[in-house]
This record gives C-alpha cells, sequence and structure tokens, in this order.
C-alpha cells in the first residue's frame, strides 16, 4: 500500500498547497490512502468543516488535528458528524469526536488511524501510550487491518521516539506532528515500523512555524503585547512523508520524506 502524510497545514498558504497539489501527487505517486494533518488550516488556528471539505476534493481520504482542534468552536457541534476528522485520542472520555478511525482503501483494505497527543510541555490529557495500548488490543496489523497509521502529534522529540518504538513491530508507521520543522530521520525501525519524528508542516517556510515573521520575532525581543499573530502568506511548501507498506503484514517497506514548493529544498521519494 502506497500512502502519504501531509504535515500539519497552516493558513490560506498551506490550504493552497494541499487542494493544488494533492490531486496530482495522488496520481503521480498512484496513492492508496491520502491523511492531512489540518490543525492550523483555518487562519493558523483550527479548522472547519468546510475546510475539511475541500480537502477530501482534493484527495484526502481523512484529517487528523492537534492541540488547535477546538480553536474553531463551530468544529464543536460538526466534529461528531465527521468519521474522517480526528482529534486526539487521549482527551477525556465525552469528549466530541473520536481519535481513531478505520478506512477504506482500494480493494478493500482496511487503514486504522490512530491520533494521540503528547504531554510533555502540552496540556494535560490522559496518557497517550495507554490510549494507544488500548486501541491496539483490538487490532492486529496484517489481520484485521492492513495498515495502522498512527499521528503523534507532540512537542518533545523524546515522547514521539518513545512512541515509535513503543509501536515498533505493532503499527506501520509513527509520524509526529506539530513542531512544523521537517525532520531528517525517516527511517525503518527494528521491528519494520516507519518512523519520522516530525514531517514539517505545508506552509510558508519564510516565517516562524508559518506564522508572520515581525509579529513572532516581537514576542520574543519584547516585553509589551504584541498583535495577533497572522500566517505567513508566502508560498508554501508541502511537507509529508510517504510510505509504503507489505500487504501481507502491514509493515513499512519504504518511507521518504517529500517536500514540493516554496522555499525548501524539493525533495522527492526514489
Amino acid at each position: 500500500m502506497k500512502i502519504l502524510f501531509c504535515g500539519d497545514v497552516v493558513g490560506r498558504a498551506g490550504r493552497q498547497a494541499i487542494t493544488e497539489r494533492l490531486p496530482d501527487l495522488r496520481r503521480r505517486l498512484e496513492l492508496d490512502f491520502v491523511i492531512v494533518n489540518g490543525e492550523n488550516a483555518a487562519h493558523g488556528f483550527g479548522i472547519t468543516a468546510k475546510i475539511c471539505e475541500e480537502f477530501y476534493a482534493a484527495g484526502a481520504d481523512m484529517v487528523t488535528t492537534g492541540n488547535h482542534v477546538w480553536d474553531q468552536r463551530e468544529i464543536i457541534n460538526t466534529i461528531d458528524d465527521d468519521p474522517r476528522l480526528l482529534r486526539p485520542m487521549n482527551f477525556p472520555q465525552g469528549t466530541p469526536g473520536r481519535g481513531s478511525g478505520i478506512y477504506q482503501a482500494p480493494g478493500g483494505r482496511r487503514v486504522l488511524v490512530i491520533h494521540p497527543m503528547g504531554r510533555l510541555y502540552m496540556e494535560s490529557l490522559d496518557d497517550p501510550f495507554a490510549a494507544v495500548e488500548d486501541e491496539l488490543a483490538n487490532h492486529r496489523l496484517g489481520t484485521s487491518v492492513d495498515c495502522i497509521f498512527v499521528d503523534m502529534h507532540a512537542e518533545a522529540t523524546s515522547e514521539k521516539m518513545a512512541m515509535g518504538h513503543f509501536c515498533d513491530g505493532r503499527v506501520s508507521m509513527v509520524a509526529g506532528s506539530h513542531t512544523h520543522v521537517p525532520t531528517a530521520d525517516a527511517h525503518i525501525l527494528s521491528g519494520g515500523t516507519a518512523y519520522m519524528t516530525d514531517v514539517g508542516m505545508c506552509g510558508d517556510y519564510d516565517s516562524v512555524i508559518g506564522m508572520e515573521k515581525e509579529t513572532a520575532m516581537a514576542r520574543f525581543t519584547s516585553r509589551m503585547p504584541g498583535g495577533r499573530l497572522e500566517p505567513a502568506v508566502g508560498e508554501a511548501t508541502l511537507s509529508a512523508v510517504y510510505l509504503e507498506t507489505d500487504d501481507s503484514t502491514g509493515l513499512a517497506t519504504a518511507v521518504a520524506p517529500l517536500r514540493l514548493g516554496g522555499c525548501l529544498a524539493e525533495r522527492w521519494p526514489a
């Protein structure tokens, strides 16, 4: 199976990168399944049902989020109606929405997407490792599902790496999101699970993690209240990770970063 995971979409520039480039990527790479992290898609903060529909129309099969999932309050009332939109799975019981889902891919194959959020330097949610363990107790890779993809939305590289090793041999890939900076460590762990600490963002990199740089710098150089952070509006780089899995085992056979457009060097899977 061929899967693409697009990192955090930031603002209009990031949305444009997805809607303009994803249809061609699906054809060119013959993708079976596409995941988009959209938690910063709505003017840099959260996501709306309308934006989700734009991503689906462009070729995304489902959308993950993160710590900004509730920033656009309308999503609280609509997330239960969209099984293709996930919020972090380790929110307390009773939180609207869902943190995992099983989706159909061509050939009757089944893709389980699991979406935990880290706790180091972030919100004090339930234990993400326990939440993932509970989910994996119900599904066996290569038997009940053909692929298990984990979007680990976290600040700390150590927590993401720990999740990678925690899941090794039991999922197809653990991919990190949230920090908006692509890491150079895409590889396959000893048990056959692909791993990358952070996929990066789909946004304008002539910025401070996707936000207009003057206001962001002022927050560091002045103790005075500043203006609201606004997403940078230059050409975005679409930052993603490409995964291939073995159809018999569900484990990874290839993993590589993909970067296209904007000011970062172009990178294609071999």
